[in-house]
Order: structure tokens, then sequence, then C-alpha cells
């Protein structure tokens, strides 16, 4: 398989919605996702990451029996992600950030979370989030993000034994892709660039 370009790879990604259940991830795929997610910049080269690979039948029944409401028909869209091969639970560690900028060479010894304007342990998990999305699609892989229901974060985390002090910034699968619609929220149009970018002040759109 050649790689793709890399305008190919952001152009045809898109969020799979379901998976064929018959064909695992390749180990050296899966090698290939988290390698290049753990090369997603990082504040303070904080890494504040962890990935909780979930590949076994019983590992993601556990999953998805402490991420889904009890009692609750699975629907197309559950049913369709329920089906693939391989979740990757990311987390984020806050921790890891402020214990960094308390070090010497940034000094932020309060460890005040308030100093940060957004939370860049969840916005650099994110970002390694993307990146696995991005890889999945140059390993002709499909992939997903979607969150953890609040209320079910507590039972998500005593599931997969994840700490307390953990953000659970959300999942990514991974498989084959299989038929799918869709999304309908793509009828909402992509908004072009003249429309989101500003040229030196907000409001003022820029012109390429």
């Amino acid at each position: 398989m050649d790689p793709m370009e890399f305008s190919q790879v952001v152009r045809t990604r898109r969020m799979i919605r379901n998976y064929d259940p018959a064909r695992p991830v390749p180990e050296e795929m899966l090698a290939r996702v988290l390698g290049n997610a753990v090369r997603a910049p990082s504040a303070g080269f904080s890494q504040g990451w962890d990935f909780v690979v979930l590949r076994t039948e019983g590992e993601r029944a556990a999953f998805w029996e402490a991420s889904t409401t009890p009692g609750r028909e699975p629907d197309n869209w559950l049913l369709g992600i329920q089906r693939a091969p391989c979740l990757i639970v990311c987390c984020s560690s806050p921790d890891a950030y402020l214990d960094r900028y308390a070090q010497p060479d940034k000094g932020w010894t309060d460890r005040d979370a308030a100093r940060w304007p957004v939370p860049y342990w969840d916005v650099d998990t994110g970002m390694a989030a993307l990146l696995m999305l991005l890889t999945a699609v140059d390993e002709e892989l499909g992939g997903l993000f979607f969150g953890v229901p609040v209320e079910a974060l507590d039972t998500v985390r005593a599931a997969l034994a994840i700490p307390t002090d953990r953000n659970l910034v959300g999942v990514v699968s991974l498989g084959y892709p299989a038929p799918d619609r869709k999304s309908p929220s793509l009828r909402r149009g992509r908004r072009q660039v003249g429309q989101v970018a500003h040229a030196g002040r907000f409001g003022t759109p820029l012109a390429l």
C-alpha cells in the first residue's frame, strides 16, 4: 500500500460510524497509529496523555456496558460503532502539566490551573487523537472520535481502572469501514476559509 499524499488524507478523512467486525486492526497498523499520536505537540513537552487500547471482545464489552445507559436500546449509530474491533480511550493528565510548569524553566510553582487560558492537557490529547484519525486514513482504516457521556465517566473509569486524576477526553474507534450513511449534519455545509479567517482584526475577511 502506497502512502497517500497529505492533502488527500485531510480531504478524504471523515468520521466512520460502521465497521467490519470480522477484520481486526493489524498490530503493525495500530503501532503506526499510536506512534504518530505520541508525536502530537504538547505544551512544555508535557505529553500528559494516556491511551487505553481495547482490542478483545471482553475489553470492548466492558467499555460499552459501562458507557451505555442501562436499558437503552442501541440505535443504528451505536450498533455501527459497537462493531469497531479497536477502541482507544484517550485520557489527559492535568497534573502532568501543572508539575511540568512548576519546574525551574517555567516557574509556576503555585501549580494554579487558573494560569491556563484553556485546559491544554485536553487540547493536546485532542491533537493526538486527530493524528490517530489521520493515520487511520493513511492506513485505509476508518476512524471516529466520540465522547463518553458525562453520567458514565465514573463507571468507565472503574471498568478500565483509569485513575480519577485523568480526564476522559474521548474515544477513537478504529477498523475497516463497512457501508454506512453520511452524517445528516453534513447538510449544514462546510464553512469556507473566507468565512472563518479574519485579516488583521476580527470581522475583516481574509482574502486569499
